[in-house]
């Protein structure tokens, strides 16, 4: 029997009423999950708040790079600047099983899988944090404040981060963040990047919520100002700061030579830097840029091309350092055992679509609307010498930080309303 006009009537306007109260919960809980762009320096620490407190007996100075194996310490106390797009949850991955490995305490963000990003770091959103309180690694996603994170680690604490061709991770970055990017919703061509590159300009707002991961980012990431004008003499200046605080800057393109050095200046044994991709887009979700459109990307993200060449540069002069025919050797090395581990470990021995995965705990976050992030699945028979280390190598970053004990109360709650509604 159908509702009389009146009852009708009152039925549309609780709804609307219930569905704008929903949407509202729904932008309050995005906000929080998600800090707006400009929080920022006035959320630090309160000056006099107590550095960190090596335990006694601890060594002062930081293990030097390239020193013979025989003669230095596995080094315990180790910075990641995790960038975005850069392989870096691959990275990640490793540093999670190196600290669980050893006992080691790391610093990680309360709540969410990062430190209130795009917020400046601050030590107080530490989970546990209390005046003085020490930490062996910090690894989550932050917006550099280097003050603040070196008054958490030993002074003998070592600082890396991984960049990559600002083009490529442009490219990336625009398919991952695109869709919770406003201004790109303007864009009414099939193909949004290329409409974008041709005139960025016109559509780009530096204001705009969650700009920033559309322009120079790795610059963004670092702590500066990704709307520096290209002449300034502080972009030189910020990337001579980078130098200085960061002893190894690793590049996604050559990563297995990266993870080389990295363990070179760690004194870290081969176990310790295997690993399988991560966090990586299927094929056909990966576009080609064109040579026009690459050119276009570089100009657009000129800070970060700046910032990419120099550390390139300084990259293979580190190469050099440590022997050509001697990084050739060992690059060997770790595909023979990555190689190795890929016929113990991964069920048809590759990565799979999100549809695939038979386990939900081997199931990578994914970019909002799309499932286009691939994962894997584990080998039902791992004999007991591997079974550990297969499923650490393996497992997502939110996945690795609940095992961990990490609050992620934000996190999991926005995923639960994402399933919901199937974003």
């Amino acid at each position: 029997m159908p509702l009389p006009p009146k009852k009708r009537w009152e039925s549309m306007a609780k709804g609307l009423v219930l569905g704008a109260l929903f949407t509202s919960f729904l932008l309050l809980l995005y906000s929080y999950a998600v800090p707006p762009l400009h929080a920022g320096l006035a959320s630090m620490t309160p000056e006099g708040a107590a550095p960190c407190s090596p335990a006694p007996g601890e060594p002062e100075t930081a293990t030097p790079a390239n020193i013979s194996v025989g003669g230095c310490q596995p080094q315990r106390n180790i910075v990641f600047m995790k960038t975005h797009k850069t392989a870096s949850s691959t990275l990640l991955n490793i540093l999670f099983r190196f600290g669980q490995k050893h006992g080691l305490k790391f610093a990680f963000p309360n709540g969410r899988n990062d430190f209130d990003y795009p917020a400046f770091f601050a030590r107080s959103l530490v989970q546990d944090y209390h005046p003085g309180a020490c930490f062996n690694i910090i690894c989550n996603h932050m917006r550099f404040h280097y003050d603040e994170v070196r008054g958490l680690v030993p002074p003998n604490a070592t600082f890396i981060t991984v960049l990559r061709d600002p083009a490529r991770l442009f490219e990336s970055s625009f398919h991952y963040f695109g869709s919770v990017v406003p201004f790109t919703w303007k864009l009414s061509s099939q193909d949004k990047l290329a409409e974008f590159l041709q005139d960025p300009d016109r559509y780009y707002d530096p204001n705009g919520y969650n700009a920033h991961y559309l322009h120079n980012l790795l610059f963004f990431d670092l702590g500066y100002d990704s709307g520096l004008d290209p002449s300034s003499p502080l972009v030189q200046e910020h990337i001579l700061e980078v130098e200085h605080r960061f002893h190894l800057v690793l590049l996604q393109e050559y990563f297995d030579e990266s993870l080389v050095l990295l363990k070179d200046l760690l004194c870290w044994e081969l176990e310790d830097v295997l690993y399988f991709k991560l966090n990586a887009r299927r094929a056909s979700a990966v576009p080609r840029l064109s040579g026009e459109l690459y050119q276009r990307a570089t100009a657009w993200n000129v800070l970060d091309a700046r910032l990419y060449r120099h550390f390139n540069a300084s990259f293979w002069r580190k190469v050099e350092a440590f022997g050509q025919e001697r990084m050739a050797r060992e690059v060997a090395a770790l595909r023979r055992a990555n190689e190795h581990m890929r016929r113990i470990c991964i069920d048809g021995g590759h990565a799979v679509d999100a549809a695939a995965i038979q386990d939900s705990a081997m199931q990578p976050w994914q970019p909002l609307g799309a499932k286009s992030i691939l994962g894997y699945n584990l080998k039902k028979s791992i004999g007991r010498r591997h079974a550990q280390l297969c499923r650490r190598m393996l497992t997502p970053e939110i996945q690795y930080l609940m095992d961990l004990g990490v609050n992620l109360w934000v996190t999991k709650l926005w995923k639960l309303i994402r399933d919901f509604l199937q974003w």
